[in-house]
């Protein structure tokens, strides 16, 4: 049995490195890639793209070496804009989005210096459920209260679900959010909970606080009140959706755009230009990394869900966002605008 198990685990690595040309070996082999992460060390991201980062160069011919990188700026936006623009296309450097990226090209195109329909997409490891949730000690308990009674919530920048969630749902659908940005990363906003500084995040991935703070979820330290997914998530079958708070079809077309993002919640890219058949390597190496055996019991020990979909399927994705229709993508931006007032 024990031989079975190894084989299933080494099978992913075989199958790709069977068709894999000579000049894509010859590229790999020793090399020294990067995986620049557009979020602080530390957060929930970075923990992902880590665990991501030592898993994948098995999958790839020549056993290359990754390092990890982090780029914070713009809610991954000023990483993204480095890649597009001055990284090299051939493979070598890879980015880790937080999902608010590519659809920052239709809330701030002043800033954004790409095109995310041009990004080759190796895949998403994860899709994500965002929750609104707060300390203990806080006045508000439920949906109902955060209607009636205002929560001061932690965020890091503009960009991020963090900022972005919280400021539409006050703008377009009532709830009594009152937004501090300003934090480098989803710790110290952490820290800002306990300290009193804050009573709450608008929004975070439920992956992360499990991944981060599993204490705080079993000793009741935090309390879910609402989550920003299009049905409720398996462990979180007692909180209400966004949608529950909505009450006309323009409100929830503008929160199905926000919330559409999280099918490809933690989505990793290439620059544009790299070689068709190196991008279609480098594919096959994500969907057989995200199958290993050595990684996903990794993942299960730091409580990182696993929930992958392809680098194909996160390009629909993508291109399906950048159709919105631009009435709805005009209401969403006035909202983001308004600082949710």
């Amino acid at each position: 049995m024990g031989h079975f198990i190894r084989a299933l685990a080494l099978t992913p690595i075989l199958w790709p490195l069977a068709a894999v040309a000579a000049d894509d070996a010859a590229f790999f082999h020793d090399r020294q890639m990067r995986l620049v992460v557009g979020s602080a060390a530390g957060s929930g991201y970075d923990v992902n793209a880590r665990l991501f980062a030592r898993h994948y160069a098995a999958h790839l011919p020549g056993l290359p070496n990754i390092i990890v990188q982090n780029q914070t700026g713009a809610g991954s936006v000023a990483m993204a804009n480095g890649l597009y623009n001055t990284a090299p296309k051939d493979g070598s450097v890879i980015g880790a989005a937080i999902n608010g990226m590519p659809t920052s090209a239709l809330f701030t195109p002043e800033v954004t210096q790409f095109d995310p329909r041009k990004f080759n997409w190796l895949g998403s490891t994860n899709r994500d459920t965002q929750i609104t949730y707060v300390w203990h000690t806080a006045p508000v308990k439920s949906l109902a209260d955060l209607m009636k009674t205002e929560i001061v919530v932690g965020a890091t920048t503009p960009g991020t679900t963090q900022f972005e969630y919280p400021i539409v749902a006050a703008k377009l659908l009532g709830l009594r959010y009152k937004l501090i940005s300003g934090y480098k990363g989803t710790t110290d906003i952490h820290l800002a909970m306990e300290r009193g500084e804050v009573q709450g995040m608008g929004s975070n991935a439920w992956l992360s606080l499990k991944t981060l703070n599993a204490d705080w979820i079993k000793d009741g330290k935090v309390i879910p009140i609402v989550q920003f997914n299009f049905e409720r998530h398996a462990d979180l079958q007692n909180v209400p959706t966004i949608f529950d708070a909505t009450k006309t079809d323009a409100d929830r077309q503008a929160m199905a755009l926000m919330v559409g993002r999280l099918e490809y919640g933690r989505p990793f890219f290439l620059p544009p230009g790299v070689p068709a058949d190196r991008v279609a390597l480098m594919r096959r190496a994500f969907d057989a990394t995200m199958k290993d055996l050595a990684y996903l019991a990794d993942a299960a020990r730091v409580q990182i869900d696993v929930d992958a979909i392809s680098g194909e399927r996160v390009a629909e994705l993508v291109d399906k966002a950048m159709a919105t229709p631009p009435d709805v993508v005009e209401r969403v931006r006035q909202a983001l605008n308004s600082g949710g007032k």
